[in-house]
């Protein structure tokens, strides 16, 4: 391996040896499963009981295979931000890092190929760039891998605004290596530490590759861009001229027509996650929403040893072959964002044997393109082109809204996942069917509830027409006043091929599984509650029915 510096330049080189809208529940659903009211003392104290995490520091996966191996490995807390200055600015839920902040090159990357990172410091102040890749290793959720020292930055600006509110930042590079074959897939994490004042924030990437694997980790990374709101408080796709924000502070000022947004770029940092009514947490600055609702889901699979390799949308997008060398496809937390070619990737997976598991909630909701940058590189701009409601359901709901949309419907979500977006809430997951593998081992009985798991946006409205559809979990919903929703439903359906598609139908799923270092939970009223043994079980029930 050779390596160059230049502390005083800005290009560092490496050259490695290469080794939404409440939709009604459509189908006939018996009220008896609504027991929400009704557990028995029992069933409470098993509640109570079940609240305490089964995962110890220093646990040591199971099996044998590349995750168990690289595991084994050392780990280190050294990849969480110790020092943030988070600037705020109006309003005070939206965050950048401007002393010190940077974005990849491409979301994902494969061993031999080459990924730059670009980083601003405000003020100009030489920096530290430490890789980790992020896992379980024993507790610490991290372990080392490269570091760069005293590397010169400088201040670049902030980009005009194009056309469609466009921010696409055209930044020199001023680190570049190429992927060792020695990367295992995952996701990694760059802490950028400026040496004037120390302050920090992170880059991300992903590291793929093409191996047959148990598990395939989608990362939600379109939906991470379409809520970033960087460099201000108005560049997310939830920003137009008219309204501000349209999906949150000035929801009485909604826009009907769901074109009327920006477009958003990949070539930006991460700001905050902008919607803080939810978590507040600026030590997760530059990751996306990674840290907040996928990685306690990556940290637990990896503790239990199965065989993950890891992707992006981008990837889904590009290669829907590559889905197929998975037992199962997951889709991870707060997956809304998807292209047509995505679902009919995720189907063409689905149909070849393919198991899915939506361990997510608000997915496969809005329909979007990727689109090419100013400089010709693919798949770095994203723009709204509608719902993956169907065209019948979508003429419904433009007739209500009277919304005349410029682009066609994408197909329905529900052919796909089971369920679809139901809801803006949250509440307690509610069992519906005890009887059937996914409680096995849970001891939980019909009506009886996990508190906190359902949010904050949430499927139901389960399809009629695919085989064999088993309803698991119908669950009370309330919205932010307390005011009954549609209700949440999880599902589980036959593929062709004795594959399943289980639908957890919530955000906040891998909440009931680990709560790793550099994790927050999130700050609502239906109140997460963190790790509990009988979702940890029912995930093993999935896992291991996708493995055998």
């Amino acid at each position: 391996m050779k390596e160059s510096h230049n502390p005083k330049g800005g290009l560092h080189r490496c050259n490695l040896l290469k080794g939404g809208a409440a939709v009604s529940l459509n189908t006939d659903i018996s009220r008896r499963h609504f027991l929400l009211k009704s557990a028995t003392a029992a069933s409470l104290a098993f509640t109570a009981g079940a609240q305490i995490p089964t995962l110890r520091v220093g646990a040591a996966p199971t099996g044998d295979n590349r995750i168990t191996k690289e595991n084994a490995k050392p780990g280190t807390w050294d990849w969480l931000l110790t020092k943030t200055d988070i600037t705020a600015i109006e309003p005070v839920e939206l965050w950048r890092s401007p002393r010190i902040e940077g974005y990849c090159s491409e979301m994902s990357v494969g061993a031999g190929e080459t990924l730059k990172v670009m980083v601003s410091t405000n003020p100009v102040s030489e920096f530290s760039l430490e890789i980790y890749r992020t896992g379980y290793y024993g507790g610490t959720g991290g372990r080392f891998m490269k570091r760069y020292d005293s590397i010169q930055g400088k201040t670049q600006a902030d980009p005009p605004v194009g056309e469609n509110r466009l921010r696409e930042c055209k930044w020199e590079p001023t680190v570049e290596f190429e992927i060792p074959d020695d990367w295992l897939s995952g996701v990694y994490l760059g802490k950028l530490t400026a040496k004037k004042e120390g302050v920090q924030s992170f880059v991300i990437f992903i590291v793929r590759d093409n191996r047959p694997c148990d598990l395939l980790f989608q990362c939600s990374d379109t939906t991470w861009q379409a809520y970033n709101s960087w460099p201000t408080n108005e560049w997310s796709l939830y920003h137009n001229d008219k309204n501000g924000y349209t999906g949150y502070k000035k929801r009485k000022k909604w826009s009907t027509d769901a074109n009327d947004t920006g477009w958003v770029s990949f070539d930006r940092p991460y700001g905050q996650f902008c919607q803080d009514h939810l978590v507040k947490y600026p030590k997760s600055v530059g990751s996306g929403e990674f840290l907040l609702w996928e990685f306690p889901l990556s940290y637990w699979i990896e503790q239990q040893g199965y065989d993950v390799s890891y992707i992006s949308n981008v990837d889904t997008h590009t290669d829907g072959p590559g889905l197929q060398r998975a037992k199962g496809f997951i889709s991870v937390g707060h997956d809304e964002y998807w292209t047509r070619e995505m679902y009919d990737n995720a189907i063409a997976a689905r149909d070849a044997g393919v198991n899915l598991a939506f361990l997510s909630g608000n997915s496969v909701w809005g329909v979007v393109p990727l689109l090419p940058s100013a400089a010709g590189q693919p798949h770095r701009i994203m723009r709204r082109e509608g719902k993956f409601l169907g065209e019948e359901l979508s003429k419904m709901l433009n007739k209500r809204r009277g919304t005349k949309p410029k682009y066609p419907a994408g197909p329905n979500a529900a052919q796909l996942m089971g369920g679809i977006t139901a809801g803006i809430g949250g509440g307690p997951w509610t069992c519906a069917n005890p009887d059937h593998w996914l409680y096995e081992g849970t001891g939980m009985k019909e009506g009886d509830t996990v508190e906190g798991l359902i949010g904050w946006e949430y499927h139901g409205s389960p399809a009629k027409s695919l085989p064999s559809m088993e309803i698991v979990a119908l669950s009370e919903a309330k919205g932010g006043s307390g005011k009954p929703l549609s209700p949440h439903v999880a599902t589980v359906y036959d593929g062709p091929k004795g594959n399943v598609v289980f639908d957890a139908g919530s955000i906040w799923w891998a909440q009931g599984l680990s709560s790793p270092p550099g994790h927050v939970l999130p700050a609502h009223k239906a109140k997460p509650q963190g790790p509990d043994r009988r979702v940890q079980r029912m995930m093993k029930n999935v896992f291991d029915r996708f493995v055998s």
